[in-house]
């Protein structure tokens, strides 16, 4: 973590990103994406052991130090798929590769899969296909959603009194992560309020969404990826239980001990997955 990391924000037709560059100018290209709720500080231990790679490690749309998208739009898997493609257009990428990390995983293979002549390589961490939907539940879903997004607008985020409070929040949020990826992750994702801290994130991300893909479709992006693709599946984490979703994948995988986040948790995490993808990206 004692890398150079270089802070730059990234002004696209839509919107405007912010993001951490690492690695030599001209390193393999890679942009890497964080999981839900996280922020470019996800990448800020294993970047820095990623050899030969110019890394743009993006705040997603909605996280970070990245601008939240307009009333009345929403966080679509889609919508960051076409800020991807156009954060490669802005750097003049035309093929580039992707590591991505739980939901950054998921844009990272649809990506590849709906564009696969732009994908050189493809490294995701615990991360694969968004969750699907059953064939009867599609109405009900987007009416409970609609709803949800209606009510939305009379919420507000929690204020927690000190950085601690709010460190230990994060530690036991949906996915816990330890206090060192809490502290890394409030770095870049709590800003200072009346009363207190509260997180930078956007609250229409914790919406559901009100259309899902079905699995058959999911897996359509999964086959169209022309590209090597390398899955770490943590030990403890999200994909080790889904065994026959695992065993059908065209991907090559590894699994690692560890939880959801084994590439922020620890150093001896970020090792792990460091030298896992040091070996995939060895470009002869």
């Amino acid at each position: 973590m004692n890398a150079h990391v270089e802070e730059v924000r990234l002004r696209l037709p839509h919107i405007e990103l912010a993001a951490h560059l690492f690695g030599p100018a001209d390193g393999h290209p890679v942009i890497a994406l964080h999981g839900w709720l996280d922020n470019a500080n996800s990448f800020a231990r294993l970047a820095p052991k990623l050899r030969g790679l110019r890394i743009v490690a993006l705040d997603l749309a909605g996280h970070g130090f990245s601008d939240h998208r307009p009333r009345g739009a929403g966080y679509a898997l889609w919508d960051y798929v076409h800020d991807v493609l156009w954060v490669a257009e802005q750097l003049g990428w035309q093929r580039f590769s992707l590591l991505g990390h739980s939901l950054g995983a998921i844009i990272s293979v649809l990506l590849a899969g709906a564009l696969p002549e732009r994908v050189e390589r493809l490294a995701l961490i615990d991360g694969v296909i968004p969750p699907t939907f059953g064939p009867d539940d599609a109405a009900e879903r987007m009416g409970t959603a609609l709803l949800a997004q209606m009510r939305q607008f009379d919420k507000r985020k929690p204020v927690y009194a000190t950085l601690d409070q709010a460190v230990e929040a994060r530690m036991k949020g949906a996915v816990a992560v330890s206090r060192e990826a809490a502290e890394l992750l409030a770095e870049r994702g709590l800003m200072p309020v009346p009363g207190g801290y509260t997180w930078r994130s956007d609250s229409r991300l914790t919406l559901s969404s009100p259309v899902r893909l079905s699995e058959a479709q999911a897996l359509s992006f999964v086959q169209r990826v022309a590209c090597p693709a390398r899955l770490v599946v943590a030990e403890g984490g999200m994909l080790a239980r889904h065994t026959a979703l695992l065993e059908g994948l065209p991907f090559s995988r590894e699994q690692l001990p560890g939880e959801h986040h084994l590439h922020l948790n620890d150093e001896s995490g970020a090792s792990l997955v460091a030298d896992c993808f040091n070996r995939f990206f060895a470009i002869p």
